[in-house]
């Protein structure tokens, strides 16, 4: 714990890193290749975090599901370095992960960065992505994300 005192009253500015990644996100999106469905990024209120919500059809298993994704920040605890996130499915999985934006390439790590179960992806301009999810032993997939209008 830091010598600094905790003070509720001062919240940190949402990170640049954060509103960068919300930048490319924000919107729905409808994947398709290795799964099917769609995706659904929106701000919670207050910018600190990135709420997606699935609905998709991977390895012929229906998944819906809620993630939160931003910097963790437990009680009395700066702000992670680390953008983070966990994932909460209908099957009753909880996933974290470490998202990672340089330039148009995004890395998701799963569990911890340098993890060998990880996701590669390049966003183009206009939100649609092209990635490809890797796993140990194998089983990853390619996908395509192309932005839905409106």
């Amino acid at each position: 714990m830091s010598d600094v005192a905790f003070d509720p009253t001062v919240v940190p500015a949402p990170s640049a890193e954060l509103q960068e990644l919300g930048r490319r996100m924000v919107g729905r999106s409808r994947l398709s290749g290795g799964v099917e469905g769609t995706s659904r990024f929106e701000w919670m209120e207050g910018g600190h975090f990135l709420v997606q919500h699935v609905d998709l059809v991977q390895h012929g298993m229906q998944i819906t599901g809620i993630e939160i994704i931003g910097h963790f920040r437990p009680f009395g605890a700066p702000p992670s370095q680390e953008i983070r996130s966990r994932f909460y499915d209908n099957r009753g999985n909880t996933l974290d992960y470490v998202y990672e934006l340089e330039g148009d390439t995004l890395t998701v790590w799963g569990g911890e960065k340098g993890s060998p179960a990880y996701m590669t992806a390049t966003i183009d301009a206009d939100g649609n992505a092209h990635g490809e999810w890797v796993y140990p032993g194998g089983g990853g997939y390619q996908f395509t994300t192309t932005r839905i209008p409106g």
